[in-house]
């Protein structure tokens, strides 16, 4: 986006690329659908030390200006009822054959393999020096290298070591929108399990809810709701704080309201076992697990024969389920990288560097990130725009 951005406003313009292809990150975007961008577009979906900054840059080239210019390549585009919006194919593919297709009706040169080391600036001119000793001349130089997540698509942490080569502070990264590891006995029983609730984070007085889908994994948690909370997770943990998890598996529903649909329900049907009397409210490998974490081992003994005090627990338990985090998944499995390049170094009409005039950054590499559902799609889009608009002139 940056490299048309410039050239359409005359510039001479080279991309150098790490990887064998250019664009192979946005490929993996949406499960490979590319949720290009969000309908409900807001500043509580970033985050970072920059979200107020990034809905500045957002503003100059929001939603509509991103749709009207893909658009104008030839993509054809449908919203989903939650706002998300993808390409009527269903295909990532292509989103980037036709912005490779527009570098190359603007005569971009794109230089692949060319992996970047380091970015020295004599007298007006830049100097992009790679890993096999060539040297790219400029004028002008846009930091476009992401974060750290996926390092096997290109993103491998190389644009914070040239930030900081040319004076910037970086934001110690961390991974985000990520699974989650947890501490407990029955991850294996529950792997696969897929269930809608709402997810609660509690690092110290801290905490942050979210409702949507929750998977278990054999490692932990996962889904939506796990991964738009997993940034405040890996900040603690990085900083060695304790980390807990609270399931509730009946958010439409009080704690006491929800007792009470247990002591109707088992007196139903008394004479069922406590497990098979969970069959039809909760999945049916949860049963087993829910009543052993809330005290109740006896799972065979008649649901009728329960008593108060025990249901209470099993309402509670369902209500609160807590869990202790012990990490994150790696690099390679997150979709994106909390902090990066500080923001207060960098020029938030233009996107230059305060420190290093000519010196341009957009997307990841910035300490900005955003929730699941095309917001960070669209902050790559606003910000590289800009970048590349401002750099070009």
């Amino acid at each position: 986006m940056a490299a048309v951005a410039a050239a359409r406003r005359g510039a001479r313009v080279t991309v150098l690329e790490r990887m064998q292809r250019v664009g192979k990150k946005v490929l993996a975007t949406g499960n490979g659908r590319c949720n290009l961008t969000n309908l409900r577009l807001g500043e509580e979906h970033y985050h970072g030390g920059g979200a107020r900054f990034a809905m500045g840059i957002i503003n100059q080239f929001g939603v509509a200006e991103t749709m009207t210019f893909f658009e104008q390549l030839g993509l054809l585009m449908r919203a989903e009822e939650d706002g998300k919006v993808f390409p009527s194919t269903d295909q990532a593919s292509a989103v980037l054959d036709l912005l490779r297709d527009e570098l190359e009706r603007l005569g971009v040169e794109t230089v692949c393999e060319a992996a970047v080391q380091r970015v020295e600036k004599q007298g007006s001119t830049f100097n992009c020096v790679t890993a096999d000793n060539r040297t790219f001349s400029a004028d002008r130089v846009i930091v476009a290298a992401g974060g750290k997540s996926s390092p096997n698509l290109g993103s491998n942490g190389a644009g914070f070591k040239i930030a900081e080569a040319l004076g910037h502070a970086i934001v110690r990264p961390v991974p985000a929108l990520v699974q989650l590891k947890i501490d407990a006995p029955f991850l294996k029983q529950l792997q696969g399990v897929r269930v809608q609730g709402m997810v609660e984070i509690r690092v110290g007085e801290t905490r942050r809810r979210e409702a949507g889908e929750i998977l278990f994994t054999d490692y932990g948690l996962s889904g939506i709701a796990v991964m738009d909370l997993s940034r405040i997770a890996s900040q603690a943990l990085d900083a060695r704080q304790a980390v807990t998890v609270a399931l509730d598996l009946f958010p439409g529903i009080s704690e006491d309201a929800l007792a009470e649909q247990l002591e109707k329900r088992f007196a139903v049907h008394p004479a069922r076992t406590a497990e098979f009397a969970l069959v039809g409210l909760l999945h049916k490998r949860l049963a087993s697990v829910v009543l052993r974490a809330a005290g109740i081992e006896a799972l065979g003994q008649p649901c009728g024969e329960l008593t108060r005090e025990q249901i209470k627990a099993l309402a509670a338990l369902m209500k609160q389920w807590r869990m202790t985090c012990v990490g994150t998944q790696s690099w390679m499995f997150s979709q994106v990288t909390a902090g990066g390049v500080d923001v207060r170094q960098v020029d938030r009409r233009t996107l230059e560097s305060k420190i290093m005039p000519g010196a341009y950054f957009c997307g990841e590499v910035l300490d900005v990130d955003a929730d699941c559902g095309g917001y960070n799609l669209q902050w790559a889009w606003s910000s590289g725009h800009l970048a590349g608009t401002h750099a070009a002139h």
